[in-house]
């Protein structure tokens, strides 16, 4: 009989683990994969002051080894989770049932799925293959000390999964409606023109530094970077900020900031987009700092996506999207590792207040792992 898996939900929601996530929630995660037959592996990475990019990071990586040439699928996922802000109607991470409805931060993102991964390779026999998972505390941080540390352990031990599944909850209406396949890559860029301060009545003696700034901001908010591809969305640029700090009504600015966002598709990369921009600025006098935060990546349609959707289909009686939608996730890093694939929860109250899970989907949800393990683990060598 299959785990309980609201059961293991809950005893990863009863520990806090707002991002960079460490410790107790580690804990217990490693006292589930454990007596499964997993060899686990946990590290730290960062040593950073709280609140700072370097923040200490918890990473997990647990290996159940198949027989020697035997395939290997990677569950990959994060166990911290966004902070749970006010409001909710009970303890955020005081697990709480309401008829079919489980109640706490992470139910959805993503607790409840990697509590699912762990129930569905309970019924995976050992000598089906080798099964590892990547799990991360700071996927909902900066990211920077998460799965790129995993990543660089597993090269460092030479272990290379054939596949991966990330449990991102990617449903929107019902359980099993959309696979994400790909996602757009990601770059702030933050935009500076300086000036001379001046006073108003004296435009000659000063350099206003506003009129550069709506120039740049001007063009860019024209530019038509693409129309979208076969598989993805059109990029789009959006201003998300912008700075003067003037509160005088008779004072010239000495300075002015923007910052822009650009979700792109696989016909830019981060590099491209960042050279357009700052050619821009230059032009009016500016400067552009470029933040890349990921990369495009498609798993293009084939085995690996039909082997899911048979998987989800099976279960649910649906034959769901595939979709490149949504912000990023882990899987921009992973992609480089091997081919990836998310499929997980609806992400219905995501982040939100009184996040919740239905169970009845988290025991589906357990089913269509260990269909798309078992399978995974049965293709022939060459197939992906």
């Amino acid at each position: 009989m299959m785990l309980d898996v609201a059961d293991l939900a809950k005893r990863l929601i009863a520990a806090p683990s707002v991002t960079p996530a460490t410790g107790a929630v580690f804990d217990e995660l490693e006292a589930m994969l454990t007596p499964l037959g997993f060899a686990v592996h946990r590290f730290v990475r960062g040593d950073g002051p709280e609140g700072s990019d370097e923040a200490p990071v918890e990473n997990l990586f647990a290996l159940r080894a198949g027989p020697d040439g035997s395939r290997h699928i990677a569950f990959a996922g994060h166990l911290d989770v966004v902070p749970p802000g006010e409001g909710w109607a009970s303890d955020p991470f005081m697990p709480v049932e309401h008829g079919e409805l489980l109640h706490g931060r992470g139910a959805v993102d993503m607790k409840g799925a990697i509590a699912a991964m762990v129930a569905a390779v309970a019924e995976v026999p050992a000598e089906a293959g080798t099964i590892s998972f990547i799990i991360t505390g700071d996927e909902e941080g900066p990211a920077l000390h998460g799965t790129r540390a995993l990543i660089d352990y597993m090269q460092a031990e030479g272990i290379q999964p054939d596949l991966c599944l990330v449990g991102e909850p990617t449903s929107v209406n019902r359980l099993g409606d959309m696979v994400k396949i790909g996602r757009r890559g990601s770059v702030n860029i933050f935009i500076d023109v300086d000036g001379t301060q001046g006073h108003v009545a004296y435009p000659h003696l000063a350099d206003n530094p506003l009129p550069k700034l709506v120039a740049i901001l001007s063009e860019l908010d024209s530019l038509t970077l693409d129309t979208g591809t076969k598989w993805f969305q059109p990029s789009n640029l959006e201003i998300t900020d912008i700075n003067v700090g003037n509160r005088a009504h008779n004072v010239i600015p000495a300075a002015g900031a923007a910052r822009i966002s650009i979700r792109f598709n696989d016909l830019h990369t981060g590099h491209s987009l960042s050279e357009r921009v700052m050619a821009i600025a230059e032009k009016h006098g500016g400067r552009a700092r470029p933040v890349i935060s990921g990369e495009p990546f498609l798993t293009e349609p084939g085995t690996f996506s039909k082997l899911v959707s048979t998987a989800v289909e099976a279960e649910t009686g649906i034959a769901p999207e595939l979709s490149t939608t949504g912000g990023t996730s882990d899987a921009r890093f992973l992609r480089s590792v091997c081919p990836v694939i998310e499929f997980g929860l609806c992400n219905a109250t995501m982040h939100k207040r009184d996040e919740a899970v239905a169970i009845p989907d988290l025991a589906a949800l357990a089913r269509i792992y260990t269909r798309i393990a078992k399978a995974a683990l049965a293709l022939a060598e060459t197939e992906n």
